[in-house]
């Protein structure tokens, strides 16, 4: 492999010659080389978006040659398009408040800038990565500025995927609106409900989340790009303040606006724990469904088997035609990570000390990926599990003739005694509650059927009301 040198305060190194990055990057890469997670894409290119914005800004004012900008510019849109992803090679856990990445994203910018003006890598006479394409910049405007950004990019297909799956459980709920079962509460026979009530709650669940996440995407706006270091804005022309947010709006397309006060934002982070709340929010609904799913499809013959996932792949190695609910395990993995990356940005947030938080990678590192996984996994379990559900009707009524939760229909019209001696007959005998009901002589079958009715008993009101008999 041949080498270009490059130096830094530090000392020489040796740099690959086809290397977009340079000796800062390659000192980094080797001092925190910890987790083998790269840093996430998503940053990446919105750091990308924010050298660009200052590219323009600073061309606009005459800080930096047009021609030498505009190399820039372009160099910075092809990063931001996602190239040269191969060359963003310091891991996501680092020292330094952000700072490495900061200097990868210059050190690839500028090496291609120097390439497109016809120059060679590592000649930083031509660009350079902090004189140039840092101008006017700090780590510390720049980092959460792009944190941000790309923040609000995942949270926009974070709340599609929302709605993907709220759609699908919605139209399980529709289609099941018709299949009686038996509630349960604390894994207990309760009263009766549809299959189709227990679809709309989970529907209700992320719709809740849906609104949450969209809503949060209004704190994440205000950016303190141009308050540099600490946020007073030293080494940047108040113009250029002004000017950098027009232009990364323009180029995001999103209301990005100023932070009033630039050194709390600089200072402060609790707009991610906010943020990554929400998200573990959406991660417990995502679970209790899982959890569910996994309950009602149990068995298929020695469990509740209420209901039928899609078969998705073998099960077992040795239990011939084993399938499990692998999806369900998958989101519900899914929901338990995203909970625990939610304790470990509260505690890089909380650890934030006078000027500036050192541990936004650590933020970065954890919600970054956490959005992205709940989106995908949402959408894998709308397409691949829900939308395949089957409803097992005859076992619904099944486990809902033997349960004791009927009981609980009877009782207005026989009273709560009877009932009480009713369902503990069935439970020492055995028998379905159904028949001990008939058995009694308080109803006659049509009677019984009339009121175990889905729209009589999973509706307000007092099944049947008008079906009681005269029993003194």
């Amino acid at each position: 492999m041949k080498y270009r040198i490059e130096q830094d305060l530090i000392g020489f190194k040796e740099i690959p010659l086809d290397a977009f990055y340079g000796i800062h990057t390659a000192r980094a890469a080797e001092n925190f080389s910890v987790s083998r997670q790269r840093v996430h894409p998503e940053l990446i290119k919105a750091m990308a978006v924010v050298k660009q914005a200052a590219a323009e800004a600073n061309i606009s004012l005459g800080l930096l040659d047009p021609t030498l900008g505009s190399a820039i510019f372009q160099a910075a849109a092809e990063v931001a398009e996602g190239k040269f992803a191969d060359h963003f090679i310091v891991d996501a856990l680092q020292g330094g408040a952000g700072t490495s990445t900061n200097m990868n994203v210059n050190e690839v910018i500028a090496n291609r800038a120097i390439e497109i003006l016809g120059g060679s890598k590592g000649d930083y006479t031509l660009v350079h990565p902090v004189n140039h394409v840092n101008m006017s910049q700090s780590t510390n405007d720049v980092y959460p500025t792009a944190l941000r950004i790309a923040a609000i990019r995942l949270l926009v297909h974070l709340s599609q995927s929302c709605a993907n799956l709220q759609g699908a459980l919605q139209a399980k709920e529709a289609e099941f609106a018709g299949v009686l079962k038996v509630g349960r509460t604390e894994m207990q026979d309760a009263v009766p409900i549809t299959l189709g009530q227990e679809f709309s709650a989970w529907a209700e669940a992320i719709a809740r989340d849906r609104w949450r996440l969209y809503k949060v995407e209004e704190r994440l706006r205000q950016v303190n790009l141009g308050g540099t270091a600490v946020g007073t804005g030293l080494n940047a022309e108040r113009k250029y303040i002004y000017s950098v947010i027009e232009r990364l709006r323009a180029l995001t397309g999103l209301g990005l606006a100023r932070n009033e006060n630039m050194i709390d934002g600089t200072q402060n982070a609790d707009v991610f724990v906010e943020v990554s709340g929400l998200v573990k929010a959406n991660a417990a609904s995502l679970a209790k469904i899982a959890g569910d799913l996994r309950l009602l499809s149990s068995g298929p013959r020695a469990g509740l088997g209420e209901i039928r996932l899609p078969d998705l792949q073998a099960g077992s190695s040795i239990m011939p035609g084993k399938v499990n609910p692998v999806l369900p395990e998958m989101i519900t993995q899914v929901a338990y990570q995203a909970m625990a990356q939610d304790l470990a940005i509260t505690l890089a947030v909380q650890a934030g000390q006078l000027e500036l938080n050192a541990f936004l990678p650590l933020v970065a590192a954890n919600l970054l990926p956490a959005m992205e996984t709940l989106s995908k996994s949402m959408n894998l379990l709308a397409e691949r599990c829900i939308k395949g559900i089957q409803a097992v009707p005859e076992k619904c009524l099944d486990h809902l003739h033997n349960g004791v939760g009927i009981i609980t229909v009877i009782s207005p019209h026989v009273g709560y005694d009877v009932a009480s001696e009713l369902a503990k007959n069935a439970l020492k005998t055995g028998r379905p509650v159904r028949d001990v009901i008939l058995e009694a002589g308080l109803f006659t079958e049509n009677e019984l059927d009339d009121l175990l009715r889905p729209e009589e008993v999973t509706r307000p009101g007092i099944a049947g009301r008008r079906k009681k008999r005269n029993l003194s």
